[in-house]
């Protein structure tokens, strides 16, 4: 891995550029940093997930293991080329997703990104990790690159809508759906 930095001032990207892991610089407004920004947002609005005082102690643990994994993603994206991003972290996604869901209930319509605090925030993260998603994506159009990075994302964004769910479940509460016609039609009917 490149040096780390022992000054954050470096004034190097006053020039619109910044610098990669393996001291190439490049655009601050090309695909890699893009991903990495998005990336990197996304483990700040899990540091904020994490301020709340409602998660239960298994969100928060897997939560914490999560951020670590996307500074490895991101930490792999910064240095093309490179791997950190392992498989283990993938299938902790997939074990994650299977356990809470299977204590949900089945959904019957759209919900809103709605809720208990702690929820809405797990959306909020949600939408991030979607948007991080595509910039991979866009980079994946343009480079030749693992696929882990997109798989990671694309899962974690499942993860995080699951567990808004189980948030808004944490005091009693529940989904907050959307009020559709069709809803509204059959329960008329009923």
């Amino acid at each position: 891995m490149g040096n780390r930095l022992t000054q954050i001032a470096t004034r190097t990207g006053d020039d619109g550029t910044t610098g990669l892991g393996d001291n190439t610089r490049v655009s601050k407004s090309s695909g890699r940093p893009h991903a990495m920004g998005d990336v990197d947002e996304l483990n700040s609005h899990i540091g904020l997930l994490l301020c709340e005082t409602t998660l239960p102690q298994d969100v928060r643990e897997l939560l914490g293991d999560v951020q670590h994994q996307l500074f490895n993603l991101g930490g792999e994206l910064s240095i093309p080329g490179y791997e950190l991003l392992k498989d283990e972290g993938l299938l902790q996604l997939d074990n994650a997703l299977a356990h809470y869901n299977e204590h949900l209930p089945r959904l019957q319509e759209f919900i809103l990104p709605a809720g208990t605090r702690a929820a809405s925030q797990a959306h909020v993260c949600r939408t991030v990790a979607r948007r991080a998603e595509r910039a991979v994506v866009a980079l994946q159009e343009s480079e030749n690159m693992r696929s882990a990075p997109r798989q990671y994302l694309n899962r974690l964004s499942d993860l995080l809508f699951v567990l808004a769910r189980v948030l808004n479940r944490v005091d009693g509460g529940d989904d907050v759906y959307w009020k559709s016609e069709r809803l509204a039609r059959a329960a008329a009917e009923e």
